[in-house]
Formats: C-alpha cells, sequence, structure tokens
C-alpha cells in the first residue's frame, strides 16, 4: 500500500529516484514505526511521514518521523553517534525500523562535555559545560541549553587574557540578554542535533557551504528527560544561552540554574538564540 511520506529533493539524491520510488510505493518503508523525534509510535499509512536520512562516516540510516515533528532532511552525524544510535534503537524496541536513528531533542542532565569546534577555543585549555533545563518564559516551559566554558575564550590568532566568547556569538548571530523576559529570536542555520532521545550536537553554518558542521559536540550522547523532550517537541526548537567562565556554574536545579541565568542577564553577560531541532 502507497504510504504517505515526504521525501525531500535532499534525501532522494542521497537515496537515489528508484529507492525513492520503492518508499513512497511501501515496498521498503514501514507501516508503523518509532518516530526518531518524539519516540512515539506512528503509521505511515494514516499520517504524513518524513523520511530522515543520517549520514556518518561509513554508514547510512534512514529513519522515520511524524512529519509535524520534523521534515525530511539530511543529517550528517559521525560514525560513531550513528552507530551508538542504531545500537540504542535495537535495544529500546523489537518493532523499531531497522534503521533509524533519529534526531531529536535533548534534555536535562548537568553534564559538561568538551568541545571541539568552539570558536577561538583551544580544546587543551578550555571545555564546554553543557547543561540542560526547562527555562519558564512568559508562563510556558521552553527547553534550554546553558553553555559556559571552563577558561576564557581567546579570538583565533590573538594571546593575553582576554576573554572573546560571548562577542564571538554574537558575531554569529546570537543575541545580547538583559533579561529572560521573551523567548530569543530563532537563528536560523544553527540547530541542536538529537537522536534517540539523546543530545548529540549543536550544529552551525558551515563556512564551505553544504551541510552544517558541529560547533559542540557531546563525547558521549547526553540523555534527555520526558518533560525536556515533550516541550522541545512542542516548540519545535531548543533555546541555548551562553554565558563567560564563572557566570553560571553548575547548579543542581532549574531554579537555581534560572537565578543564575537572570544574574548573568542583568550584569550583561548573557547572550541566547532559539534553535530549531536538527534544522538544516
Amino acid at each position: 500500500m502507497p504510504r504517505m511520506l515526504d521525501v525531500s529533493d535532499e534525501v532522494r539524491a542521497e537515496i537515489g529516484d528508484e529507492e525513492a520510488a520503492r518508499l513512497l510505493a511501501g515496498e521498503s518503508a514501514p507501516g508503523s514505526y518509532d518516530c526518531t523525534s518524539c519516540r512515539t509510535p506512528g503509521d505511515s499509512e494514516q499520517e504524513r511521514t518524513s523520511t530522515v536520512l543520517f549520514i556518518g562516516d561509513e554508514t547510512a540510516v534512514l529513519a522515520f518521523a511524524h512529519a509535524t515533528c520534523l521534515p525530511s532532511q539530511v543529517v550528517q552525524v559521525t560514525e560513531e553517534q550513528l552507530q551508538g544510535a542504531v545500537r540504542s534503537i535495537g535495544a529500546g524496541s523489537a518493532d523499531s525500523q531497522q534503521q533509524p536513528l533519529p534526531a531529536q531533542h535533548t534534555q536535562q542532565a548537568q553534564e559538561p562535555h568538551q568541545s571541539q569546534q568552539v570558536p577561538g577555543l583551544v580544546p587543551e585549555q578550555a571545555v564546554l559545560g553543557v547543561t540542560s533545563g526547562l527555562v519558564l518564559i512568559q508562563g510556558e516551559l521552553h527547553p534550554a541549553l546553558v553553555v559556559e566554558p571552563t577558561a576564557p575564550v581567546a579570538r583565533p590568532g590573538t594571546f593575553g587574557s582576554g576573554d572573546d566568547f560571548l562577542p564571538l556569538l554574537i558575531e554569529q548571530g546570537f543575541m545580547p540578554l538583559t533579561e529572560l523576559a521573551a523567548v530569543p529570536p530563532v537563528l536560523h542555520g544553527w540547530s541542536v542535533l538529537l537522536a534517540a532521545g539523546q543530545l548529540h550536537a549543536v550544529l552551525q553554518p558551515n563556512p564551505s557551504g553544504g551541510r552544517p558542521v558541529a560547533w559542540w559536540q557531546a563525547h558521549q550522547p547526553l540523555q534527555v528527560t520526558d518533560g525536556w523532550r515533550a516541550a522541545a517537541n512542542k516548540h519545535q526548537q531548543v533555546l541555548m544561552f551562553a554565558a563567560p567562565v564563572g557566570s553560571i556554574g553548575r547548579q543542581p536545579r532549574e531554579d537555581l540554574m534560572r537565578d543564575a541565568l537572570d544574574k548573568a542577564a542583568a550584569g550583561g553577560k548573557l547572550v541566547g538564540a532559539a534553535l530549531p531541532l536538527a534544522g538544516i
């Protein structure tokens, strides 16, 4: 039976017209599946379904998502992330589709992870602490990532004790925030990559063109909570806040994290943006 599948031009270019036709005809697409984004059941015979192709260094995995959760797209990940996602899916559900691992939203866990591509950051000198949690803005809970380096970040090619972490992010389009009274504007081209309910990376535009590249990448995927994931699915975006070293700290509770964010904003030490989920 034909499937209600969305196959984007980008996905079609990777899998070929013949495979795309087989998918649309229902020959190689599942009827039921677990959405790679919200992890709840879907049915490609009854509702619009997106094809999401994850490409690693040597492996490609075709996953399926509710069209209301994710658009059809190609997402570049590392081979290690892709294999880990496949293992996670296989362990999680015997019914889960053969190839899928997904792009989703992630959530909380107050754990720092080493950054791989922070503008101007020398890995031996600093790592990025990335904390996820829910932030209340205008009466609604929003999924958020709070990023803080462990040492000052210098501009590439410069030396000294200055900290250019926030100026570098502002140049990329992040907005200085003096308070958390409203959701910051969407920063197009950047996105948050989640797969199988785990946070894998924050992606930024590729300076050379083509697919986005990792600005921050988790050495081990970060688990997310159901509440954070639900908020991410509702808003289809994640708020990212960044502050210089020593501004936020590792807070054990979300209310304490919010207090620290408010103080950083009031002191002119906070930037932010709304990043789409695995947006490409």
